[in-house]
């Protein structure tokens, strides 16, 4: 169906992509590859060689990437995780599409403002250009303690399913929307249901750390710029909040249609 991609209601006729932005070794990645060969046989992973968190949509211009294969249909590559989902798509997979790409899982929330600094978003919003509908996954880390990850792994395949299930049954998974999962900081048996929301706002802050190198040079170290004391009902944020699972559509396309239109009627 035109505006629409064509993904088969039983994934077990699908071929996947795992990737993300923590390197193939992340335990992250681990775990959603688990989760995908549950859902298929047919998983494919490709993935950055090393940790490229917070690198956001970024293209390796100024240099050769190489690709270097792993142990079965396993792949790393020394680039970013955009780099990953293009040569995964355009290399390592052109004779066989995927129909569907999975990313994470990502080790920290990625919500609110954060959505636009991640390179696990990224790897997802790259693959929806490339024309492969594709979900970012995340597990919520809200303090300094390792990550809950059975509980991503608890329910990821469920609310893959789920979220797939609705958009066939719906009429379809509009192009150009991918969907971001955020998994909460809970304990899996406390998880208290999954949530459709909208992104939400961070109050930024300035958290900034300045100190001196041994050389006498003044360098800064980006700490949490985000104050999180007021968060507005509904919103990702909010609802990761009340241990809920939260799944957000995001659409690639930036263009403010109303702004546009009066724009037009005066610029001429």
């Amino acid at each position: 169906m035109k505006g629409f991609y064509s993904l088969p209601a039983d994934l077990s006729k699908a071929r996947i992509l795992v990737t993300n932005d923590d390197g193939y070794l992340s335990t992250g990645i681990k775990i959603l590859e688990k989760v995908a060969r549950s859902l298929s046989r047919d998983v494919w992973v490709v993935a950055p060689e090393s940790e490229q968190s917070a690198v956001s949509h970024s293209l390796t211009i100024r240099r050769p990437l190489r690709i270097r294969k792993l142990k079965g249909n396993r792949y790393c590559v020394d680039g970013t995780p955009t780099d990953a989902v293009m040569l995964a798509v355009s290399k390592i997979l052109r004779d066989g599409k995927p129909t569907l790409c999975l990313s994470g899982i990502n080790r920290g929330g990625n919500l609110g403002e954060d959505i636009t600094y991640s390179g696990t978003v990224a790897a997802a919003m790259e693959a929806t250009m490339l024309g492969v509908p594709a979900i970012a996954l995340s597990q919520v880390l809200t303090n300094p303690h390792p990550a809950k990850w059975a509980t991503a792994e608890h329910h990821a395949a469920a609310t893959i399913r789920q979220v797939i299930k609705t958009l066939v049954r719906g009429g379809g998974w509009p192009r150009n929307v991918l969907i971001n999962v955020n998994f909460p900081d809970v304990l899996a048996n406390a998880v208290k249901g999954t949530s459709a929301a909208p992104a939400g706002r961070y109050k930024i802050g300035d958290d900034l750390y300045e100190n001196v190198d041994p050389r006498g040079v003044p360098y800064y170290w980006i700490g949490s710029v985000r104050e999180e004391a007021s968060v507005r009902k509904g919103t990702d944020i909010a609802e990761v909040r009340k241990g809920r699972i939260t799944v957000t559509p995001l659409y690639i396309d930036l263009t403010h249609q109303a702004l546009l239109r009066r724009l037009k009627k005066t610029l001429k």
